[in-house]
């Protein structure tokens, strides 16, 4: 009996829905299916040619040669300070925080940071000569400008990287 039900409902269901389906293809309302006209103007646009950048011009490439020297020897100052900073971080790491060994720790994380001067100068440099040329559309050398603009950027994010590790050994970091 309940299935007998059931079915009937099913059945009275789907009577209903083919005729409404029925009336509303008789409403008048206009067909959604592709016209002829349609597709007469899919015509491929003609392909755009660029020109590949050229060499690097004469000008640029002494102060990209200068930016990437004095990353270089931030990279050295670097890396000479760390080897100092490092044991007076370890030194304060169980020290209270404005203990005197935490402020000698404190004073050498900040004079690694101030070695990185040059390196993070010649990133905005380059940063801001890159933005330059796109803007005025002077492609000229812009592979070489961004791939030193990388080097350098991955010299900082490396040094960040130092920096938070030896900032994280500190009480109260």
């Amino acid at each position: 009996m309940k299935r007998t039900l059931v079915s009937l409902a099913l059945t009275l269901a789907a009577s209903l829905l083919l005729s409404a389906c029925a009336a509303a293809q008789n409403t008048g309302a206009p067909s959604l299916a592709k016209r002829p006209v349609e597709g007469r103007f899919d015509v491929a646009p003609p392909p755009v040619i660029a020109q590949p950048p050229g060499p690097l011009p004469a000008d640029l490439g002494g102060r990209l040669a200068r930016w990437e020297a004095d990353a270089a020897a931030a990279q050295q100052a670097f890396v000479a300070e760390r080897n100092v900073t490092a044991p007076l971080v370890a030194a304060a790491a169980g020290a209270a925080v404005a203990s005197e060994r935490w402020v000698v720790a404190q004073q050498a994380i900040s004079r690694l940071v101030a070695t990185r001067a040059p390196l993070t100068a010649a990133l905005a440099d380059i940063d801001r000569l890159y933005l330059e040329r796109s803007v005025d559309e002077a492609i000229d050398g812009l592979p070489e400008i961004y791939a030193l603009r990388d080097r350098l950027a991955d010299l900082v994010s490396t040094q960040d990287a130092v920096l938070e590790a030896l900032s994280g050994q500190l009480p109260g970091q």
